[in-house]
């Protein structure tokens, strides 16, 4: 037994250690070396970590917090459904649906407070569900990493527009909403099990959106005659029932 410690302890055998260790630490570091501690990047490195280098983690930005995404590889990387956020910001992308050419820009001009307000959203499942690493320079953070005031305006339209939904929400349950199903094969129909069905203006939504919307509410009998009240056309109007 002593014998044999004095072998694995022998400097020949230490050596042979070492080189092992070292060709084990670099074999682990290939396949996946971790990016550094949180700190500031330029585009020109976040790009390199777009998941085309198994040997790399993945990263991802989105209103300037970069994440490190590279546990959802099957999803961030070459063939993945979202592939096309990794190794930039293309935080407009995540409400536009536009995933080619000029829609996978940091940019949310023209977005409406709503749609500003489902960017924050994504930000905070990005902090929730994976690794922050550090922020981007450029629209979002300055070189020394300080909140800009487009970053600014965006969560302050973002915190307006969660405002006024609320209002809205809470000026919609006071009129009940009609039933509806649709099917391929029958279109669509809406109905009340009380009342009759109407369309009126959705309260907020152009300062929501910035368009006009209508929803479907049920009215009793005595209430038809209040202004704004929109048939559905083709339908009679005392049916609870109507084509859509």
């Amino acid at each position: 037994m002593r014998s044999l410690w004095k072998l694995a302890t022998s400097p020949a055998s230490l050596a042979v250690l070492s080189v092992a260790v070292v060709i084990t630490a670099a074999l682990v570091g290939y396949t996946y070396k971790k990016p550094t501690r949180q700190r500031l990047w330029t585009t020109d490195e976040i790009v390199l970590y777009n998941g085309t280098d198994e040997g790399t983690p993945i990263l991802l930005g989105i209103l300037g917090s970069v994440f490190d995404v590279t546990k959802g590889r099957s999803h961030y990387g070459p063939g993945g459904g979202y592939h096309h956020f990794a190794g930039r910001d293309a935080s407009r992308a995540f409400v536009s649906g536009n995933f080619t050419g000029d829609g996978l820009t940091d940019s949310l001009r023209g977005l409406s407070s709503v749609e500003m307000k489902s960017v924050v959203d994504w930000r905070g499942f990005y902090m929730r569900t994976y690794v922050f690493v550090g922020k981007l320079i450029g629209r979002y953070y300055d070189n020394s990493g300080n909140p800009t005031k487009y970053l600014k305006g965006v969560e302050a339209k973002a915190a307006r527009g969660a405002q006024l939904l609320e209002k809205q929400k809470l000026e919609e349950d006071k009129l009940p909403s009609c039933n509806s199903k649709w099917s391929e094969r029958d279109g669509g129909e809406v109905w009340c099990d009380s009342g009759y069905p109407r369309l009126v203006q959705r309260p907020f939504e152009i300062a929501l959106t910035g368009r006009m919307s209508k929803r479907c509410v049920c009215f009793k009998e005595e209430e038809l005659q209040r202004p704004g009240l929109e048939v559905y056309k083709g339908c009679d109007h005392l049916s609870k029932s109507c084509p859509v």
